[in-house]
């Protein structure tokens, strides 16, 4: 992207080979014009660093709530207060009310539960009471728009229009009151109830983010794309019933409080010993915590740096605890002592390895990415079919396998790194937090069930994640990476309607990026491709990177340009398909060996030959010899009983065809 030198002498190539070897080539990438004007403005720059102008705004929230497990409704009331550092005078502010996608008539791309959303009490500014010029008679409609000192909600987008322009470097402070009914688990995704577990994700109204490429992000929440979020700090409290169990997002400031004497130490072992500590078994449920004169608890956290917060809150969990320990001032030793946290109900026999899985995860990525930063890490059990990420919490649903539970916790602890410290915008750019994720996680797999013990059994993950991909690789059903979230097929219809059941989105999302990543691996190296990953994490943590910072990171790093890349695999559909032609020996000379291109995404063939002798050779074709037009290519080998010729002997490269990766000598009898 940086400069096109493998391109243009491809282009010019291509011009003068036989046109009926000529073949489509992969267009530059292109960024859009206000990516372009980030970078003239100095707050990006072509080698994927932050500019010298670089900022971002922050919101700070203190919130209060009260859950009332009878009536299923939690009651809120706090501040925010909201940082203006871009160079901008902002005359609105962009407020998202995730709860209203459980609203009457609001917009959405997946069923949920009707409860009416959220009901907003009271909003000010600055101490002044705005007035709701909505005139809806649904959440999901509105008439007028926001003037000063107004406000108007339109489904899950408040815009509220301020008095005077919140001009760079000043603050506001938002005053509101709001209550909304948690949603059922049956009807809800990624938080909601099933009258044991109350789960909060989306509990809270949130400011928008205004970034320095597009401003204000205005994409209502329709369910299936997920969120782009400032980071801030945050002092929250929940008032709860007293029996229930309650963990959030951060530092619990008052364990005094609510733990009796014997769970604390519980905790304290678990820090120190680094077993697995059963601070509340299922004969102690309701005994752990400090006893409660009226029925009633509050609970308190506050946490630093993060872009959500989560609460999770039931009588009827168990709870294990164990540490994970992690290298924060990367001298070489890892002595941080990270707790972990697995909150189950009984019954749930794969869950009692849960702390063992975290507190791997915790270490294992701490180690191959960068150090986890947080105090805590907490698995929940329940409510989802699936698993669900925020800040030092994950909610995890179902009683699984041990191989799926540890997959499905992985790559949920995998997000802390990608979007909770590396914000990107998950519903702009989902591949962004889920490919990395993935290819993170089977990482972790391939690390974890590696087949040194019994319970550690052998797994392939990447063989796994492959035919995920070829799943729609080639089948005139799969969309782009570089799509909006919301804009993929939902899936539920008819195959007639919806042939490959909404799987474009995950394959698009999780698997194509990921073997991509895996792809760059074999092509570059460990130390290389490892040396530009974590150098765009370190590059963005805490700032919100998009794909072409990314794409600019690498390049810098590895020195290339990798258009021919980042075009097939993220902007087009295309498929790679290699395959061995013809293998001609020679007595006592090298073996020429035809290797054809026949997909459309230009990659390097990596190939070896295997000797009778057992003995074996590394070849490649380099990718300039397809973006020259060519689509076959001529390998020598050295001279020998040539017994073997394999593409892709490693699987780095997901070739859509590999039933012709592969020649064997002929038997002599053949």
């Amino acid at each position: 992207m940086l400069s096109r030198p493998i391109l243009a002498a491809a282009l010019a190539l291509g011009l003068a080979v036989d046109p009926a070897a000529q073949r489509v080539l992969p267009y530059p990438v292109t960024p859009p014009p206000q990516f372009e004007r980030a970078i003239a403005n100095g707050t990006r720059t072509l080698t994927g660093s932050p500019g010298p102008a670089a900022w971002a705004n922050r919101a700070d929230y203190s919130l209060d709530a009260r859950l009332d497990a009878d009536t299923q409704t939690l009651s809120a009331e706090g501040i925010i207060t909201y940082t203006n550092e871009s160079p901008d005078a902002l005359e609105v502010l962009v407020l998202k009310l995730r709860q209203n996608v459980h609203a009457p008539g609001v917009p959405r791309n997946r069923p949920v539960a009707v409860t009416g959303g959220l009901t907003l009490e009271r909003f000010a500014v600055d101490g002044q009471p705005y007035e709701d010029v909505s005139v809806a008679e649904t959440p999901g409609s509105y008439r007028g728009s926001a003037g000063e000192g107004t406000y108007v909600i339109q489904g899950t987008v408040m815009t509220v229009g301020l008095t005077e322009p919140l001009r760079p470097g000043d603050t506001v402070s938002l005053d509101l009151a709001w209550r909304f009914v948690v949603p059922p688990a049956t009807g809800s995704f990624r938080q909601g109830t099933d009258g044991e577990v109350f789960y909060l994700g989306y509990w809270y109204p949130t400011v928008a983010v205004y970034d320095d490429v597009y401003g204000w992000h205005v994409d209502p929440y329709l369910g299936m794309g997920e969120h782009y979020l400032e980071f801030g700090d945050f002092e929250v409290s929940l008032d709860a019933p007293a029996d229930m169990l309650v963990y959030g997002t951060g530092d619990l400031t008052n364990a005094d409080e609510v733990y009796t004497e014997e769970t604390r130490a519980r905790l304290a072992d678990a820090l120190a010993s680094g077993d697995i500590v059963h601070v509340v078994t299922e004969a102690e449920r309701g005994s752990a915590l400090t006893p409660s004169t009226d029925g009633r608890r509050v609970w308190r956290f506050e946490a630093q740096d993060v872009r959500d917060m989560a609460l999770s809150a039931s009588a009827a969990y168990v709870w294990d605890a164990t540490r994970a320990l992690v290298d924060r001032d990367e001298d070489g030793e890892a002595t941080d002592a990270v707790l972990i946290n697995s909150f189950y109900r009984p019954g749930t026999a794969s869950w009692e390895r849960s702390a063992e899985f975290a507190s791997f995860a915790i270490e294992h990525l701490s180690e191959t990415l960068w150090p986890y930063p947080w105090p805590h890490m907490t698995a929940v059990e329940g409510l989802i079919s699936g698993g669900m990420e925020y800040p030092m919490m994950t909610l995890i649903g179902g009683d699984r396998t041990d191989p799926s539970l540890f997959s499905v916790t992985y790559h949920e602890i995998a997000h802390m790194w990608f979007p909770m410290m590396v914000g990107s915008n998950e519903k702009a750019f989902t591949w962004m937090d889920e490919g990395l994720t993935s290819y993170n996680t089977n990482q972790g797999i391939a690390a974890f069930w590696d087949g040194s013990s019994p319970d550690r059994e052998k797994i392939d993950a990447w063989a796994r994640l492959r035919q995920s991909h070829y799943l729609l690789a080639g089948s005139g059903y799969a969309i782009p990476a570089m799509r909006h979230n919301d804009r993929y097929p939902i899936g539920g219809g008819t195959r007639q309607v919806d042939p490959v059941g909404g799987a474009a989105r995950g394959v698009a999302s999780y698997s194509t990026p990921a073997v991509a990543l895996h792809a760059l691996r074999g092509i570059y190296g460990d130390e290389a491709f490892l040396d530009a990953y974590l150098e765009y994490g370190r590059r963005w943590q805490g700032g919100h990177p998009y794909p072409y910072d990314l794409f600019n990171t690498f390049e810098d790093r590895l020195g290339e340009d990798l258009d021919w890349f980042w075009t097939p695999t993220f902007f087009t559909t295309w498929t790679v398909d290699h395959a061995v032609g013809a293998v001609m020996p020679s007595e006592g000379q090298p073996t020429s060996v035809q290797i054809l291109d026949l997909g459309r995404a230009p990659m390097p063939a990596l190939v070896r030959a295997t000797y009778a002798d057992g003995t074996s050779a590394d070849a490649r074709v380099e990718v300039a010899e397809w973006l020259g037009g060519a689509t076959e290519a001529v390998l020598q080998f050295p001279a020998g009983d040539l017994v073997r010729v394999e593409i892709n002997p490693d699987g780095y490269i997901v070739d859509a065809d590999p039933s012709n990766n592969l020649w064997t000598a002929p038997k002599a009898d053949e």
